[in-house]
């Protein structure tokens, strides 16, 4: 594949009931989108309200987003209405041009985290699978514990996470975008993508603050994760260095529950 010069963004964000998050989520994604509006012809926004029956709605209305109702219950229909819209909103653009970041309406995103995007995506890449950590607020002092000992700052896991995914326009086309389920789509499509020879690059550069609640919106992911695995994994770890060697986290089986 080779990389076309991105020219336009295209900000692509689910929500399900995150009345206490999303205001913290836009107002964080405002100032993301204002630090590269001279780099860019046009970024947008696309926030996809999916079977919501709190006071989201509400809170979309107030701002100058682009908006979409769904009632999915599935993230993957929601990232894909999102998409849709975004490609709506660039019609004129070449899809190797058009930047998709995704992240999720429980999550904070740096400043800088849509420069350091089209900056990866300027040096080649296709895909950025960008780190996450959560909001240590929400941890008990055992999964916190767990957490640093399992995590290197500065180290990309490579582990998907679609509060902190990046994918060429192009790129998502060819490897069919996201499925549409409840969890897991983010995984299923850079697998695909990799599978196509896109170019992806791991990076913790502009990692993201997400909810570390134990009780996600969806049977398994990340707080799932936080939940019944982290704290197994760090014993885990702990034991294998104990004996000698340096433990790996079981990629697979940590990307099933993190994305």
């Amino acid at each position: 594949m080779t990389a076309d010069h991105v020219t336009n963004l295209a900000v692509v964000v689910p929500a399900h009931n995150e009345e206490a998050l999303l205001p913290d989520c836009l107002a964080a994604l405002r100032a993301a989108v204002e630090r590269v509006r001279r780099r860019v012809a046009l970024v947008t926004v696309h926030l996809v309200l999916d079977a919501c029956t709190d006071a989201s709605a509400a809170i979309a209305a107030a701002s100058t987003l682009g908006v979409s109702v769904v009632n999915a219950r599935a993230v993957g229909v929601a990232r894909t209405v999102g998409v849709t819209a975004a490609l709506r909103a660039h019609p004129r653009v070449a899809s190797s041009r058009l930047w998709t970041a995704h992240t999720d309406a429980d999550s904070v995103v740096p400043a800088h985290w849509l420069e350091h995007q089209i900056e990866l995506a300027a040096a080649g890449a296709d895909v950025i699978v960008g780190t996450v950590r959560p909001d240590f607020r929400d941890l008990t002092r055992a999964q916190s514990d767990a957490w640093w000992a399992t995590h290197t700052p500065g180290v990309a896991n490579g582990h998907v996470h679609g509060a902190n995914l990046g994918i060429r326009a192009s790129t998502l086309l060819a490897a069919g975008g996201f499925d549409p389920v409840p969890e897991h789509e983010d995984v299923r499509l850079v697998d695909r993508a990799a599978g196509i020879g896109a170019r992806i690059t791991a990076s913790d550069d502009a990692w993201v603050q997400t909810s570390g609640r134990p009780v996600g919106r969806t049977a398994g992911g990340y707080a799932a994760y936080l939940r019944e695995k982290l704290v197994p994994l760090a014993a885990r770890d702990v034991g294998d260095t104990t004996e000698g060697r340096t433990a790996q986290p079981d990629d697979a089986s940590v990307q099933a529950v993190a994305g």
